[in-house]
């Protein structure tokens, strides 16, 4: 028979064995949690590579489509209406001036359409254009007349790539926008990290008496841009004067 001893030393081996094979599966289910977290992430990195190299390949066709569609019509606008013009001063004649106005017309349309296919063939996202590089950015504008100060709030880390990329031309762009149309102005840039979450906030203290510009693409490509990753953008006039882009951007996937 066993004794108390022997039932005291079943039961203690019993509860070890149950300790052991229960530590041993937990941390064969962290290493499960892990491998799987590893193979989301993964999978979300070969999803984001993917979608830049679809946009990056659309992006060249288009150009190719515009070249091939309309540099050579607008090329043949502008020679005729220059050889038209020529004959009409050969002659002792004055151009008429809607000859005149296609001629110009058609320049600036060439010129136009060649900056626009730089544009769409240039991956500038792929040079990595993100927030350390905007020290450098802040600069030019300083140099161009613009007074910038700027704001951090929070403990800066590092982002998402396109997330960094897309607060980076968000600030470039609301920048631009500043030096184009705010006349005598200063702005401000605001960067808030928080937990899940970057705010990009550019204000500035120009002049709103104005007529207001019609947004253009650059509007639409900021609110793209950030839209696409699952934010929201928010731009307009201040409440007594400037303008103010402010962009909620995710840092941890679409919400």
């Amino acid at each position: 028979m066993r004794t108390g001893r022997d039932r005291s030393r079943f039961y203690a081996a019993g509860w070890l064995a149950t300790g052991v094979i229960s530590a041993v599966a937990f941390v064969q289910w962290r290493a499960y949690v892990r491998e799987v977290e590893q193979r989301a992430e993964e999978a979300e990195r070969t999803r984001e590579e993917a979608g830049r190299r679809h946009a990056v390949e659309e992006r060249l066709h288009i150009a190719r489509e515009l070249h091939d569609s309309l540099t050579h019509s607008i090329s043949v606008i502008k020679v005729q209406a220059g050889v038209a013009a020529h004959l009409a001063r050969k002659k002792g004649e004055e151009p008429a001036a809607a000859l005149l106005a296609i001629q110009e017309a058609s320049s600036n349309a060439s010129r136009e359409l060649r900056a626009t296919l730089d544009t769409l063939r240039r991956d500038d996202d792929a040079n990595g254009a993100g927030l350390e590089r905007m020290t450098a950015l802040v600069e030019q504008a300083r140099a161009a007349g613009l007074p910038v100060t700027v704001v951090v709030e929070g403990r800066a880390r590092p982002l998402p790539p396109q997330v960094d990329q897309t607060a980076y031309r968000v600030i470039q762009e609301a920048l631009t926008n500043v030096t184009r149309h705010a006349g005598e102005a200063t702005a401000t840039v605001c960067l808030r990290y928080r937990r899940g979450a970057l705010t990009v906030r550019v204000t500035d203290d120009g002049d709103t008496s104005r007529e207001p510009p019609v947004p253009g693409h650059g509007l639409i490509g900021m609110r793209e841009r950030v839209t696409g990753l699952g934010g929201h953008l928010v731009a307009g006039p201040g409440p007594v004067r400037g303008f103010s882009v402010v962009a909620e951007l995710p840092t941890n996937g679409r919400r």
